[in-house]
């Protein structure tokens, strides 16, 4: 039979010229042709195929360098026609569709992936070339649409008997049902629908080869009805097969049922990673909760198209469940001497902190399951509090974990982010836990003090339940949203100092105060420690390089101004690069390169510091103060002198708000309690009161300054002088008691720096004064007292200073004033 006679074809000549309508969809006469094994292809229509014989694939490489335009026709199957992998012409249908190939991709395996997209029903009418693939003549097949009340029904019906198949069966999806809804055209909507619908193969063919629109419409109306009747009796029994099959029948027939699909997707390699995944939960041993919510997210990554992103994030929080020690610890190497030698080997010194520490190996060693404590180690920077974590941690043979809190100001940093987040993570510690593989590390808190609020909330509100070992072994972090043990954990954390820290965080912490070194400790650290550390560094020996004491002594005076000893680490660092170059260059002669104390200033340059040291007081209303800083202790001068005026009191030096409260308690004792100890105020409202203390660009505050004030005072109006090797501190009442301070041994060991022999501390510092180095107990004579009466006779001497002349005091000379500014 003709076929231009069955069907109303129009041959398209793309060398022929015409106006649009008379070449509808622009298609070759001349098309190659693909046959399709399993599936019907439709205008208007964009599918996915897999394409794996080679000569169909150089089909598709050679249309893809073309024009992209592809005829796509069904195979025959049935009586006389089997499956062939290279069907021939007289195995294929005549109709078909011309489509256009919108993308390729190939895979290693030497396959094709190819999207097409339907644009017309054609008709095979010769062949042209069977070499190296089918090439054949064909028709554009026009449709046969007339508008009229029949048509417009036989749509209505069919979108209605659509939308109940759509209600039947959970494989029509929403945006299909859509796209019916607003498709307007009836043989696009007739396409559309056998498309989407489950009809034979046979059935579809017999669709696409309809052309008549309301023929076709008639034929889909009658098979629709079929595949509801079809769909109502599956859903029937279904619901009676529901109710016989048990939960694990049900499940094993739904999972093979999945499988199935999965194969036929070609996403069996996921199958099996996912079996992989489910064996690694089994065997990795989680605790019961652990294990619930671990087989949940694995149950959903079944329901989850790979493609999607929810599938990586639900992958990545199972990744993060299997990873952590849930169950993994190091064993403790219990020997308390081994433990004691490893700290004394990396740290001179600091005998209560490892007191402290061996301790806790003793308990440990006694009762295994003991709860660890939380230690807080305060101290100046630089004394060795990091360090001493890694010696805790060496010496108990645990893994070291170290998280810097500096400038944490969220408390997602520390609880985690929820996974409703996009790059959502958890909180440092877990992330830590991860990294070191075991549920019992020492872990280091760095920097307590330095944590902020943000406006994401308090981070040291989210350590409380961190740090306490009540509420810790179920510590839940928000990206996990499961509980995990951090009991096990050896929390240490380190601060500058505790004011900053939230105070119900620091009801939770164990503190251990790590005072700043003296020069002697200094001294002997850097011989054992930093001198040998550095000389390997640098690849240097004892051999080349050697460093006197003398050197060393005055490095610490006079080159370094701190409580610990990282800038001593730098400067003998300095030093030993200096050797270096002068050794190498040849200027050395005679090995070991010596550096004494007066190679100094050749080598780093003048000295940064003055050595501490008192100066001698020549005049009234000077006293020494001593005061703490977070580097260590320093002497302080603190200066008053009156001038005509009204009574007013001046206070310079950048001082606090306690400090010059201080001032002005200390004022009004004396001038109500100073007669009775020799001390005349006379008219204060004929003079004006200035109080200074130098270093004014150096902020001050605190109340330990308040007997120094009153000593100062107290010297200025009686005009005797305070003695020059003698130094002071402590809070003042107005009822002339003498309240403790803290800071004692810093500042006695400031004290002993500046050569002063002799300090007046508070009564209530007596325990204090236990922990100054017994070598600067000795050197230094202590007073004790309880009120100001008992400090005054002590303080001051029982020369008088001649009182110098109002203008004097009001106008110094030019030359004096130059004196001042250059002191």
């Amino acid at each position: 039979m003709n076929p231009t006679e069955e069907y109303n074809v129009q041959i398209v000549n793309p060398e022929v010229g015409g106006a649009p309508e008379q070449r509808p969809t622009g298609i070759p006469e001349v098309l190659p042709i693909l046959a399709l094994a399993d599936i019907v292809l439709f205008p208007g229509m964009v599918v996915p195929l897999a394409v794996e014989s080679p000569t169909s694939i150089r089909l598709i490489d050679d249309v893809v360098a073309g024009d992209r335009m592809v005829g796509m026709v069904l195979q025959k199957r049935g009586e006389g026609h089997e499956e062939k992998p290279e069907p021939g012409w007289e195995d294929l249908y005549r109709v078909g569709c011309a489509a256009r190939i919108l993308r390729m991709l190939k895979f290693p395996d030497g396959s094709v992936r190819i999207l097409v997209e339907g644009l017309a029903r054609i008709q095979l009418i010769e062949p042209v070339e069977t070499v190296p693939y089918l090439r054949a003549r064909c028709g554009v097949l026009l449709e046969k649409l007339e508008p009229s009340i029949e048509l417009e029904a036989l749509v209505r019906n069919v979108r209605d008997r659509f939308q109940e198949i759509a209600q039947l069966s959970p494989a029509v999806n929403e945006q299909l049902r859509v796209a019916v809804l607003n498709t307007e055209h009836p043989g696009r909507l007739a396409d559309l629908i056998a498309a989407n619908v489950h009809l034979g193969l046979e059935e579809r063919q017999q669709l696409l080869e309809t052309v008549d629109v309301k023929e076709r419409l008639r034929l889909l109306l009658k098979l629709l009805s079929r595949e509801i009747e079809v769909l109502q009796l599956g859903s029937k029994i279904r619901e009676e097969a529901t109710s016989s099959l048990s939960k694990s029948q049900r499940e094993f027939f739904l999972r093979e049922q999945l499988k199935a699909i999965r194969r036929e997707l070609g996403e069996a390699e996921l199958d099996k990673e996912l079996d992989e995944l489910k064996e690694k939960i089994e065997a990795a041993g989680l605790p019961e909760e652990a294990h619930k919510a671990a087989m949940h997210e694995w149950e959903r990554l079944h329901q989850i198209n790979p493609a999607s992103p929810e599938y990586t994030v639900s992958r990545n929080y199972l990744d993060w469940i299997l990873s952590l020690p849930w169950n993994k610890s190091t064993e403790d190497r219990l020997d308390i001497h081994e433990a004691e030698k490893v700290l004394n080997k990396h740290h001179y010194g600091l005998e209560k902190v490892k007191e402290r520490l061996l301790e806790f190996l003793a308990v440990l060693q006694i009762k295994k399951d003991v709860r660890g404590p939380i230690l807080c180690l305060v101290g100046p920077p630089g004394v060795g509090k990091t360090s001493l974590g890694k010696s805790v941690a060496e010496a108990l043979g645990r893994k070291f974990l170290r998280i810097s809190l500096g400038g944490v100001h969220d408390e997602s940093e520390i609880r985690g982010f929820r996974r409703t987040y996009v790059g959502s993570m958890p909180g440092r510690i877990i992330q830590g836990l991860r990294r070191v593989g075991s549920n019992n590390p020492v872990f280091l808190l760095d920097e307590l003090d330095k944590i902020q609020s943000g406006p994401h909330g308090d981070p040291a509100s989210a350590l409380l339940e961190v740090l306490d070992p009540e509420q810790n072994h179920s510590f839940v972090d928000h990206y996990l949203d499961i509980p995990f043990d951090l009991s096990r954990i050896l929390f240490i954390g380190t601060a500058n100092w505790l004011d900053p820290i939230h105070p119900a965080l620091r009801d939770r912490l164990e503190v251990i105060e790590i005072p700043s070194y003296t020069a002697g400790e200094k001294l002997q650290i850097a011989k054992r420690h930093l001198i040998p550390r550095q000389l390997q560094e640098h690849g240097l020996d004892k051999k080349r390089v050697r460093i006197y004491d003398s050197a060393l002594n005055r490095l610490i005076q006079e080159y370094t101004r701190e409580a610990g000893v990282r800038q001593l680490v730098r400067e003998i660092a300095s030093l030993i690069r200096k050797a270096a170059r002068r050794i190498v260059s040849g200027e050395v002669q005679r090995l070991p390169f010596q550096i004494k104390a007066d190679d100094l200033p050749n080598l780093l340059g003048p000295p940064k510091f003055q050595r501490e040291k008192r100066e001698k007081i020549t005049e009234s209303g000077i006293a020494i103060g001593l005061a703490w800083t977070p580097v260590g202790g320093e002497i302080l001068f603190i200066e008053a002198t009156r001038m005509p005026g009204k009574g007013r009191l001046t206070l310079t030096g950048s001082l606090g708000d306690v400090m010059k409260e201080s001032a002005q308690a200390a004022l009004s004792y004396l001038r109500s309690q100073g007669p009775d100890f020799g001390v005349e105020i006379g008219s204060f409202d004929e003079w004006d009161i200035h109080i200074h203390v130098p270093a004014g660009a150096t902020p001050k505050d605190g109340p330990s300054a308040g007997l120094t004030i009153l000593v100062a005072l107290a010297s200025l109006f009686s005009g005797r002088l305070a003695r020059s090797d003698l130094a002071m501190t402590g809070e003042i009442s107005l009822r002339g008691r003498v309240l403790p301070v803290g800071g004692i041994k810093e500042k006695v060991l400031a004290a002993h720096r500046a050569s002063i022999r002799e300090v007046i501390l508070p009564e209530a510092n007596r325990n204090d004064w236990e922990e100054v180095p017994a070598e600067v107990r000795k050197a230094m004579k202590v007073h004790f007292v309880q009120r100001i009466e008992e400090a005054i006779p002590i303080a001051l001497t029982e020369s008088m200073k001649k009182p110098k002349s109002t203008s004097a005091q009001s106008r110094p000379t030019k030359k004096k004033a130059s004196k001042a500014r250059q002191t």
